[in-house]
């Protein structure tokens, strides 16, 4: 803590006392030893004698004797100054001690006050010097932390990128997947239903060819050649009809998750001359119901067969109202 400098007038304030204090005992010492001087015994035969001397004595000595007389009080006087002249030094000379102890005091307080304030302005500067250093450590800690939230968030920035880029990458492989599937089932379908719409054709181009050949057979035997053969030939376009309403149902029929081979289901047909197929039946049931309705949609989805078109009344006849079985194996599996 830095000490207030005293003014001069406060400087000088206690050595004036003390002079003035030291003044006054030796003033009062004096006037105790004067008074209490014991008195000297009368010298009056001694100046009786000397006056008597005097008188005796002439003119010439008795300005003598003054003139000493004169010269002893002057002497005295002189002792006396002199005595006065020395205590003042001295008085002087404690007021210059005094003066100077003072001085010392001031400036030995000044050169404390000044230490304490150097010390104080040191420890100011350190304090100053260790917050700016805390300053410092916490602005490196805070970009440090900073730094490490960006390295933080910068990884997570490129796992979320590969992540996604992982499933995208997934997802386009199984789209593309998908995509192949799809072509090859549809490659497959096409190939199947060109297959399937070749064996038709087959058919139905064999059927017309054993139907040609039945009716020019028919026409140049003779009338019991003729109804036997359109019999033989009726069973065999008959034979090829039914094969080909199955391959036809084979076409539209759906596989139900609960049918299994050796499930067999007969059907009711009953169809227009034109091959429009009018209604679908179970006649006898597989014991399962979904194989049932899925083999009676996939005859209703036949719609008309057109080969039937080219049928005589009585080749038709059979398939106005008739029968037909199907199974798994039937219908392609």
């Amino acid at each position: 803590m830095q000490q207030r400098e005293s003014s001069p007038s406060q400087s000088y304030f206690w050595p004036t006392v003390l002079a003035v204090g030291l003044h006054v005992i030796i003033f009062g010492m004096l006037f105790v030893s004067f008074s209490m001087t014991p008195e000297l015994p009368p010298s009056k035969p001694i100046v009786q004698a000397t006056l008597y001397q005097l008188k005796s004595q002439s003119q010439a000595t008795t300005q003598t004797n003054q003139k000493i007389a004169g010269e002893a009080k002057k002497t005295a006087a002189k002792q006396f100054e002199s005595e006065q002249m020395e205590q003042r030094k001295v008085e002087q000379e404690k007021q210059a001690a005094a003066a100077r102890a003072a001085e010392q005091k001031k400036a030995e307080e000044a050169r404390k006050a000044d230490a304490a304030k150097a010390a104080a302005d040191k420890a100011a500067a350190a304090k100053k010097a260790e917050e700016a250093k805390k300053v410092e450590q916490q602005k490196q800690a805070d970009i440090a932390k900073k730094k490490a939230a960006e390295e933080l968030a910068k990884k997570k920035a490129a796992e979320e990128a590969k992540k996604k880029a992982a499933e995208e990458a997934k997802r386009k492989a199984a789209e593309e997947a998908k995509k192949k599937a799809a072509a090859e089932a549809a490659k497959k379908k096409a190939a199947e239903d060109a297959k399937k719409k070749a064996a038709a054709e087959a058919a139905r181009k064999a059927a017309e060819d054993k139907k040609a050949q039945a009716l020019a057979e028919l026409l140049s035997d003779t009338t019991e050649r003729q109804q036997a053969l359109a019999d033989t030939q009726g069973d065999q376009v008959a034979g090829n009809f039914d094969d080909l309403i199955r391959l036809r149902a084979a076409e539209g029929w759906t596989r139900p998750p609960s049918a299994r081979n050796n499930m067999t289901v007969q059907l009711q047909v009953n169809m227009l001359p034109d091959g429009t197929i009018t209604n679908v039946s179970v006649s006898r049931s597989s014991g399962d119901v979904p194989f049932d309705n899925s083999a009676v949609a996939a005859v209703k989805n036949i719609g008309r067969l057109t080969e039937m078109q080219g049928l005589s009344p009585q080749e038709f006849q059979p398939y106005r109202s008739f029968k037909m079985t199907f199974t798994p194996e039937d219908l392609a599996l």
